[in-house]
C-alpha cells in the first residue's frame, strides 16, 4: 500500500514505539497532546452543572427560578472558561471559533439570567 505523504513526513507526524504504541511521558501526557485524563474536565463540569440545574427545575414550580439561575450561571461560567482556557484544555467545549462560542454561551447565559430574575418568587 502506498501513502501520499513521503516517509519522512509520516515519521515526523507521530512517533511510535517498536510495539506500535505512542510514547507516554512521566506526567501522563502523550506526545504533545496534553494530559489525557484532564482534557475533558471543563466540559464535564458544565455538563454536571446543567444536569443539576435541570434536576432542580424538574423538582417543581417552586424551584423553577433557582434552577434557571443555576443554568444561567453554568452557561456564563462556560463562556468564561472558553475565553480564558487554551483550546487543548477545553475538550468538547471548543466546537467553533473562540469568540463565536463565547458569544453564544454568554447570550444564552444572560438571557436565562434575565428570565430567571423575571420569574416571580413563589409565595
Amino acid at each position: 500500500m502506498r501513502h501520499a505523504a513521503p516517509r519522512s513526513a509520516r515519521t515526523q507526524a507521530e512517533p511510535e514505539a517498536q510495539d506500535g504504541r505512542r510514547p507516554v511521558g512521566d506526567d501522563g501526557e502523550t506526545s504533545g497532546r496534553g494530559p489525557v485524563r484532564w482534557q475533558q474536565l471543563p466540559y464535564f463540569l458544565v455538563l454536571v452543572g446543567t444536569v443539576a440545574a435541570l434536576v432542580t427545575i424538574g423538582l417543581g414550580a417552586h424551584h423553577l427560578r433557582s434552577g434557571t439561575l443555576v443554568l444561567a450561571g453554568v452557561l456564563l461560567a462556560a463562556a468564561v472558561a472558553r475565553l480564558v482556557l487554551p483550546d487543548r484544555r477545553l475538550g468538547l467545549l471548543s466546537s467553533r471559533r473562540r469568540w463565536f462560542d463565547v458569544l453564544i454561551f454568554a447570550a444564552f447565559g444572560i438571557g436565562l439570567l434575565f428570565a430567571g430574575l423575571a420569574i416571580p418568587a413563589p409565595g
